[in-house]
């Protein structure tokens, strides 16, 4: 605030001897130097001040949990049959399911769930945030730096866990955050909210020029677990796992020289004026009271629906001329002349290198791969990612770009999408630029000790046959 009063000020005076020069005798005769000089100083100042300033990731860090935390398929049976509120139809249906889930045979899950009983306490729920989000942020600031006192903004997303305080304050309190910083909490917006938060915080660095944005994303696995019979919700209890993410963004020029990416667009689509759209993916209680999160069959076809409106923004921001020309030409054939014709999906590997689907599920990536025409390799950080932890929610895209990472994929110069969709209907991107190459002996992430072990072989799924 004060470098845009100190300019508001010189602005002002410029202007001031500007006009003196057309009243005061001893300026006349150089009053043409002068006002040429205050106008283009005026001119360069207008500039300056209306050019947004670039926001760039620092540097990011995705928790890894601890062994304490594995958690295998067969354990997570066992659990469920322990506790005994699965029917053996249901019983099945899980078992059936977490066999084409796509992730692997061992994920990470709290502590509380692997207790038996399970401990599905406010406290229980409150420590597995608390772990997450704390790593996370241990890390990055170990990564970068930074002081704690020098952050301006804080935004934390979790979509169904919202705690009294807030979690931004457990952060603030926890990190001894200064005073004056802009504090937000975002709730109930979805897996898409870590790409969403990344939108907010380069709105308010570039409101808030010279500042440190912290952005952490996250889900809670104990609040969001279902305990009943109906089999729409039992999705959630088979494909979510625990984990989380913190990212520094910033908006001092300076930081160009350290920083890992430059932010070039962010897009946001929202469908939610559907009521479809709205309500395929919907918490609410079941039968008998009890509360869990259902998944319409509605919601491939919602997805790819959202996709399509998504695209149709994003291509001209992303792809060259020639894909350009040709999404144009197909859309005025479409929409003008009305001729019976495919919509025409431009090449997104002509405006992308590296490509962080969120992790919705094995179905849901292979709808984005077929709809965007992408090859196994483009794919291999979100499978490779589903498979290891699971769908970790907001935090998801995280995981993904820190594989790309792991595996020396990101070279300078290289594009980064990522690209989430959430409860809502929601779909969101974040396009990077990386600055620099990133070299992986320096690379610190949640996959540095196993990332030799990937990509595995996935068998594909059985394919339905008519009987």
């Amino acid at each position: 605030m004060l470098h845009h009063f100190n300019m508001n000020i010189l602005f002002t005076f410029l202007l001031a001897v500007g006009t003196a020069c057309f009243y005061v005798p001893e300026l006349k005769q150089r009053g043409s130097i002068i006002i040429a000089s205050c106008m283009a100083m005026a001119m360069l100042y207008h500039f300056l001040m209306k050019r947004p300033c670039k926001v760039y990731l620092v540097d990011f860090a995705c928790f890894k949990p601890s062994v304490a935390c594995l958690c295998s398929k067969e354990t997570l049976l066992d659990r469920a049959k322990r506790v005994g509120f699965l029917s053996d139809e249901n019983y099945k249906l899980v078992t059936k399911i977490l066999d084409r889930s796509g992730l692997g045979p061992w994920t990470y899950v709290p502590e509380g769930l692997l207790a038996i009983p399970p401990k599905l306490t406010l406290d229980e729920a409150r420590k597995e945030t608390d772990t997450v989000l704390f790593g996370a942020v241990d890390e990055l600031l170990e990564k970068t730096g930074i002081e704690a006192k020098d952050i301006g903004i804080l935004i934390v997303n979790c979509c169904l866990f919202n705690p009294t305080p807030s979690l931004s304050d457990s952060i603030i309190n926890r990190y001894k955050l200064r005073g004056n910083i802009l504090a937000y909490n975002l709730s109930g917006m979805g897996c898409s909210a870590g790409v969403l938060a990344v939108d907010f915080a380069k709105q308010l660095l570039q409101a808030h020029p010279n500042s440190y944005a912290l952005v952490l994303s996250t889900e809670n696995e104990i609040s969001s677990m279902y305990w009943g019979n109906n089999p729409s919700m039992l999705l959630v209890n088979c494909l979510f796992r625990m984990g989380g993410s913190a990212a520094l963004l910033s908006s001092h020029p300076s930081d160009r020289r350290r920083a890992k990416y430059q932010l070039l667009h962010t897009l946001r689509t929202h469908v939610g004026a559907d009521d479809n759209s709205y309500s395929c993916v919907f918490q609410e209680e079941d039968e008998e009271n009890k509360v869990g999160v259902s998944l319409s069959k509605e919601l491939m076809n919602v997805a790819r629906d959202a996709l399509k409106v998504h695209i149709t923004s994003l291509g001209p921001l992303v792809l060259p001329l020639s894909e350009k020309i040709k999404f144009l030409s197909n859309l005025i054939e479409r929409k003008v002349l009305k001729t019976k014709i495919e919509s025409y999906m431009p090449n997104f590997k002509l405006a992308f290198e590296h490509f962080c689907i969120h992790t919705g599920g094995r179905a849901v990536l292979d709808r984005m791969q077929k709809s965007l025409e992408l090859e196994d390799w483009h794919m291999e950080p979100s499978r490779m990612t589903l498979y290891r932890f699971g769908n970790t929610s907001s935090s998801s895209v995280w995981y993904e770009l820190a594989y790309c990472e792991g595996k020396g994929r990101v070279k300078k110069g290289d594009r980064v999408w990522q690209m989430a969709f959430g409860s809502g209907f929601k779909c969101n991107t974040a396009v990077w630029l990386a600055l620099n190459t990133i070299d992986v002996g320096s690379c610190r992430s949640a996959w540095k000790d196993e990332i030799g072990n990937f990509p595995v072989k996935i068998d594909p799924l059985p394919v339905k046959t008519n009987k």
